[in-house]
């Protein structure tokens, strides 16, 4: 069996986070392993408080589980500030970690940035260049870029833009491009579809599905992450990995889990669902 390591911050409420990380990662046939950053308390309405761990802890982590099951792909998703953020790139280093998957969680659904400009800075500097794709959303991707981002043009710009500097693959999430009243936008969402592009090698591919009308999406980010991580360890290469997670991705969310009071969790247990007999 192939493992996979999530490094993350742990949500209370099992939506996002470690949790959501070690439930898609099972679902995909690894073993899944963590290494927390830092704890939240959080539910479906939003984060009540945060707690980010000591660095000495989280390298102990890292090293613990790569000096007995040595992961096959790592996914990397929160880590609150700049001493984190050089902690787990020196742990890179250290362990000669591969297949790094990393999500830069910079901007929260409402908008808010998650990183201050020091942290930003390390990030870009110190872990990127580390990895070898990177998932930033469009307002994370406006950020690595220095770009405004309206339409697909956009987006292939942005990722050119990024991959010069970093050298990996970059996949930018188009969901934040759904309900803008541009013409640019609507004009490139008329077939109502959930449009991805991962740029590598300077060649551009897009994911499309279906656009699925669920407000339910809490954890999309970290189960698309770490759903490419693990189709990783089963040896895909981007292109294909990045398809297989958007497939599971799209199931977890058309499932229409429907829990809490706030944006509710998907149901990343959707393909045992499905087998259970009625």
């Amino acid at each position: 069996m192939k493992a996979v390591l999530t490094i993350a911050g742990s949500d209370s409420s099992g939506g996002a986070g470690i949790q959501a990380d070690l439930k898609t990662m099972t679902e995909l046939g690894t073993f899944a392993m963590s290494a927390i950053t830092a704890v939240t308390a959080q539910n479906t309405m939003g984060v009540k408080d945060v707690l980010a761990l000591p660095e000495s802890i989280i390298e102990s982590q890292i090293t613990a589980v790569c000096e007995d099951i040595f992961p096959d792909a790592v996914k990397i998703g929160m880590l609150a500030n700049s001493g984190i953020v050089e902690c787990v790139a020196g742990s890179i280093k250290k362990c000669n970690l591969k297949n790094i998957v990393l999500d830069p969680v910079m901007v929260s659904t409402s908008g808010h940035r998650l990183l201050d400009d020091a942290a930003l800075d390390s990030l870009k500097t110190k872990l990127i260049p580390l990895a070898d794709i990177i998932t930033p959303n469009i307002p994370e991707a406006e950020i690595l870029s220095g770009n405004k981002i309206q339409c697909r043009a956009d987006m292939v710009n942005a990722a050119a833009g990024i991959a010069e500097w970093f050298g990996g693959a970059v996949l930018i999430k188009g969901g934040h491009l759904k309900g803008d009243n541009t013409s640019c936008i609507r004009e490139d969402n008329e077939k109502n579809t959930a449009a991805d592009l991962l740029y590598e090698n300077g060649k551009e591919s897009w994911f499309e599905e279906e656009f699925i009308n669920n407000p339910n999406t809490h954890g999309t980010g970290c189960t698309l992450s770490s759903a490419i991580a693990s189709e990783l360890a089963l040896g895909n290469n981007f292109h294909d990995s990045v398809l297989l997670a958007k497939k599971y991705l799209t199931g977890a969310i058309r499932a229409g889990l429907n829990l809490g009071h706030g944006r509710g969790p998907l149901n990343h247990a959707y393909i045992i669902s499905d087998r259970r007999p009625v």
